[in-house]
């Protein structure tokens, strides 16, 4: 049923949550490879839990910024809950938060002992390079392309992981 109108529709609100957990995956994949290349101590003996809650409130301060930034370019003149759209839309960036998990429990398994810190980062560079890749492929096959197509997208998100970790290597 179609029906006509005059005055001007809002600003559409975020996308589906297939789309919300697609983009969160790929930043928050992107965000821990970033911010766990950059981790070092020069100097200074490795303190791998302080790192993992430097990568968790980074996660979480990024998520609001994200929500909230979006609730900001979405607001309309009539919008009286203002406060309560922006906590509804920081909230729907679990995503991002949710990619972050497995770099900061990698680096709380090295304050446990269980590895070095350094064995500890190149996993994390690692495992968000294959989570790069599976987001990559994961998008394409929802956008309708075939497994071909898939895997070459997801090859194009390895990149951007392989960049991290390229800048990691020369960058100390």
């Amino acid at each position: 049923m179609s029906v006509l109108r005059n005055d001007p529709l809002p600003p559409a609100r975020r996308g589906e949550p297939l789309q919300r957990l697609l983009f969160g995956g790929v930043y928050g994949s992107v965000l821990a490879s970033a911010l766990a290349a950059a981790l070092g101590h020069e100097g200074t003996p490795a303190d791998p839990g302080y790192d993992a809650l430097w990568v968790a409130l980074s996660a979480v301060a990024s998520a609001a910024a994200h929500g909230y930034a979006h609730s900001i370019a979405h607001r309309t003149d009539d919008d009286t809950q203002v406060t309560a759209s922006a906590v509804r839309s920081m909230l729907t960036e679990w995503p991002l938060v949710a990619a972050m998990v497995p770099t900061i429990a990698v680096l709380l398994g090295a304050q446990a002992k269980w590895w070095g810190e350094a064995s500890a980062i190149d996993v994390a560079l690692g495992f968000n390079m294959v989570a790069l890749f599976g987001w990559g492929v994961w998008a394409a096959r929802v956008a309708g392309r075939g497994w071909a197509g898939s895997f070459r997208v997801g090859g194009v998100d390895v990149l951007i992981g392989l960049f991290i970790v390229v800048a990691n290597v020369l960058s100390k």
